[in-house]
C-alpha cells in the first residue's frame, strides 16, 4: 500500500489518534505479541516458530488452509457476492476443530470431505466478526462452506453507474487488508497463513472481472471468468475487481486495465511500467509472480494503491498527464518482493512490509530517473516522518512512534501511519549508509531469495541481519543501534541527512516569498510537483486572502492536474477559509475517495466552527462515492461536531 504523505498526518494535529475501527478484543487470544523462537542453521539462515497473530481466531499450528477453490456470483442489484469456498486443510496434534475469520457473513452450509457438518459461528465481536468452527478429524482433507455476503461488506464497495467514468455499468472492487477479507470470503484472515487459490467469477454479460490471479485480457460472451493464483498468498492479497474493463499492454509482462474512458489516459501514464520491472530485477532479482498488471479504479478507491499481486489496485489521482506521480507504482511494484514475497508474519511487524518497500521504491525510482528525483522523494518521506512523529506525540501516542508495534486489543489500521513507511525507510537507508550499498543490496538479495513465500518479524529479522551482514562490517551494529529504532519512540538522532539542490531552491523560494518579493517574481521554471510540495509546506499557516488570491493567481494551485499539489493546497485552502476556491474543495472531496486526501482537508473544516457546517454538507454529498475505509474515518472526526 502506498505510503501516506503529510496531507494525511494532519489529522493528528486536531484529532487524538484514531482507529478505523475500535479496539480489538479476541476471545482466544493473550496479551502476547509476535515474539518467536528463533534459532540459525548451519547455512545462517532463520528458522522460526509460527507468532501468535492477534487479530485472528485461526490456530495454524493445529489446523490451516492450504489452497482454497472459490466459485462466486455477483448480484450488483442487492449487492451480494453468494459463494463456495472449498479449502484443501492440513489438520495436525490430533485436534478435532478448525477456525476461520468470517464478519457479517451468512454461513448457508458445511461440508468435511464432502459430508455435512455441524459449525458453530460465534458471537460477533465488534471488531474480529465472528469466529466459525468446523469439526474435522486428522484424516480430513477438504472444508466447503456455502455462503453469502451481507449488501454492506465492509471489504466492498458497490457503485452504480453514476459513480464510474464511463457512467454506464456498475462496478465493484474488494479492499482485503489488513483484515478485511473476512467480509467476504471465510478464511484464515492472518498475514503469516498462505494459501494457493483458484477462482470462478459469474458477472453480468457485459463486464469482465479480474483478480490478483492469473487475468482475461477481454471479456466472454458468457460472463463467467476463471482464475488461478499458483504462488502462495495471505488472505489480505486476496482481490477481486468487476466492472466494464478494458486491457492494454504495456511490455510483454505489463499491462494496464481501466474503463474505456481512461483506458488510453492510463496507459500513457504508465508506460514506463517495463522499466520499473527491470529496475527492480537488476536490483533483487526474478519478478517471482509472472505478469505485473495494474487496474485504474474508480476515484473511491481509497487508497493510493494496493498491492496485490499481479494485479495493482490504483487510484485515478495519479493520473496526472505527465507521468510525475509513478512514484506510487514503484511502490506497489517494490511489494513484490517485500510484503508479497516475505511477508510480517502479524501486524505488529508491519514496518518489515512498508519500510523495505519504500526503500525499494527509492531504489527503483533513482534507477529510472536518477538520484535527485530520488533524494527529492526521500525528502518528502522525511518532513511526512517529522510531522507525523510530532503530531502522534502531541496526541499521546508516542508509543506507536516505535517500529515494533503493540497492537494488542486494538485493530491493525491503527499501525498504517508514516512510522512504519518512513522510519522503517530511514532504518534501512542508515544500513546502506554504514555498511555500503554494494554489501547491503547482497544481503537483501539473500534475503528476499531465502525468505521467497514465507513470513517473518521483527525479533527474527534482527538475528538475520546481525549474522548475515552487521557482524561482519566492524562497528556497524553500534553505530547503527538498530533496536533503538525499533523499539523506542521518536526519531533517532543518527538519522541519515538527505541533500538536494531542488529542495534548497524550494525553500529559499517560499522564504523569499515570506519576506516580500512578489510571486511573480519568484523563479519557479521546470520546478517538479515535489518541489511545489517542499513550497507550499514552507509557507505560513497563516495566509490572508490577499496572499491566497497572490498565490492561486500567480501559480494555478487551484487548476493543477496534479493531485498530490491540489491536495497540499486544498488544506490551506479549507485551514485559511479561502472561500474562493471553495468549489474546487467541494469538487475535490465530492469526487475523490483517497484517503490521505481527504482525511486533512475534514480536519481542517471541522477545526473551526464556522466551516463545521461546510463539511457536514459536503460529506453527505459525497459519502455513496467513499469506500468504507474513507467513510469511517471521516465519521470518526464528525463524532460530536
Amino acid at each position: 500500500m502506498q505510503h501516506f504523505s503529510l496531507q494525511l498526518k494532519t489529522i493528528f494535529s486536531s484529532l487524538v489518534l484514531f482507529s478505523l475501527f475500535t479496539a480489538c478484543n479476541p476471545e482466544k487470544k493473550s496479551i502476547e505479541t509476535t515474539d518467536s523462537i528463533t534459532e540459525i542453521d548451519s547455512t545462517n539462515q532463520m528458522t522460526t516458530s509460527t507468532p501468535t497473530d492477534i487479530h485472528t481466531f485461526a490456530m495454524p499450528e493445529d489446523a490451516k488452509i492450504t489452497h482454497l477453490d472459490l466459485k462466486l456470483n455477483v448480484d450488483f442489484e442487492n449487492k451480494m457476492l453468494s459463494g463456495i469456498a472449498t479449502y484443501d486443510v492440513e489438520i495436525q496434534n490430533n485436534i478435532d476443530k478448525i477456525y476461520l475469520d468470517t464478519r457479517s457473513l451468512t454461513i448457508e452450509n458445511v461440508e468435511v470431505d464432502g459430508q455435512k457438518a455441524n459449525f458453530e459461528l460465534a458471537t460477533e465481536d465488534k471488531n474480529l466478526g465472528q469466529k466459525l468452527t468446523i469439526p474435522v478429524t486428522d484424516e480430513s482433507k477438504k472444508v466447503t462452506i456455502t455462503y453469502k455476503t451481507s449488501s454492506d461488506a465492509e471489504a466492498l464497495q458497490w457503485l452504480s453507474p453514476s459513480q464510474t467514468a464511463g457512467k454506464k455499468s456498475p462496478f465493484l472492487f474488494t479492499q482485503s487488508q489488513a483484515i478485511l477479507a473476512r467480509t467476504w470470503v471465510p478464511t484464515q484472515d492472518s498475514p503469516g497463513i498462505r494459501f494457493t487459490y483458484t477462482a470462478e467469477v459469474t458477472v453480468p454479460k457485459d463486464l469482465m472481472a479480474v483478480m490478483s490471479a492469473e487475468n482475461p485480457q477481454q471479456k466472454n460472451d458468457s460472463g463467467i471468468y476463471s482464475f488461478k493464483m499458483e504462488q502462495p498468498i495471505p488472505a489480505y492479497l486476496l482481490a477481486l475487481a468487476v466492472g466494464d474493463l478494458r486491457f492494454q499492454p504495456i511490455g510483454e509482462r505489463t499491462g494496464v486495465y481501466a474503463e474505456p474512458s481512461v483506458i488510453s489516459k492510463a496507459a500513457y501514464e504508465f508506460e514506463e511500467m517495463d522499466k520499473m520491472l527491470e529496475a527492480a530485477e537488476t536490483l533483487y532479482g526474478k519478478y517471482a509472480w509472472g505478469r505485473y498488471d495494474l487496474i485504474v479504479l474508480p476515484p473511491s478507491f481509497p487508497f493510493g494503491g494496493m498491492e496485490n499481486p499481479r494485479l495493482t489496485f490504483a487510484t485515478p489521482t495519479i493520473l496526472a498527464g505527465d507521468r510525475s506521480l509513478t512514484s506510487l507504482v514503484a511502490h506497489e511494484l517494490a511489494h513484490s518482493w517485500s510484503g508479497n514475497l516475505v511477508t510480517n508474519a502479524t501486524w505488529n511487524d508491519f514496518w518489515l512490509n512498508e519500510g523495505f518497500t519504500v526503500y525499494f521504491e527509492n531504489r527503483i525510482m533513482e534507477e529510472v530517473y536518477g538520484k535527485d528525483y530520488a533524494e527529492m522523494l526521500a525528502l518528502i518521506s522525511y518532513q511526512d516522518l517529522k510531522s507525523e512523529v510530532a503530531a502522534m506525540t502531541s496526541a499521546g501516542s508516542a508509543e506507536d512512534t516505535k517500529l515494533k508495534l503493540d497492537l494488542t486489543d486494538r485493530n491493525p489500521d491503527d499501525g498504517v501511519t508514516s512510522i512504519a513507511y518512513d522510519k522503517g525507510f530511514y532504518l534501512l537507508k542508515l544500513i546502506e549508509n554504514t555498511v555500503g550499498r554494494e554489501k547491503f543490496d547482497t544481503f537483501l538479495n539473500k534475503y528476499f531469495t531465502e525468505y521467497a513465500f514465507k513470513t517473518t518479524n521483527t525479533e527474527d529479522f534482527l538475528t538475520y541481519l546481525d549474522k548475515n551482514l552487521l557482524s561482519q562490517v566492524e562497528g556497524s551494529m553500534e553505530t547503527i543501534n538498530p533496536k533503538k529504532w525499533i523499539y523506542e519512540t521518536g526519531i533517532p538522532a543518527n538519522i541519515p541527512k538527505i541533500e538536494s539542490e531542488r529542495y534548497d531552491k524550494s525553500i529559499a523560494a517560499a522564504q523569499s516569498w515570506k519576506d516580500g518579493t512578489p510571486a511573480a517574481q519568484l523563479d519557479t521554471k521546470d520546478w517538479t510537483y515535489q518541489q511545489w510540495l517542499f513550497f507550499l509546506r514552507a509557507l505560513p499557516n497563516q495566509l490572508s486572502s490577499q496572499q491566497m488570491d497572490e498565490l492561486d493567481k500567480k501559480f494555478k494551485f487551484s487548476e493543477t492536474g496534479n493531485n498530490e499539489v491540489l491536495g497540499e493546497w486544498l488544506v490551506k485552502v479549507a485551514h485559511n477559509q479561502y472561500e474562493k476556491s471553495y468549489p474546487q474543495l467541494r469538487k475535490f472531496l465530492v469526487n475523490v475517495g483517497r484517503r490521505k486526501f481527504l482525511s486533512p482537508i475534514y480536519s481542517e473544516l471541522i477545526a473551526n466552527e464556522k466551516t463545521i457546517p461546510l463539511a457536514k454538507e459536503i460529506y453527505e454529498e459525497a459519502k455513496p462515492n467513499y469506500h468504507f475505509v474513507a467513510s469511517s474515518s471521516i465519521e470518526k472526526m464528525l463524532e460530536g461536531k
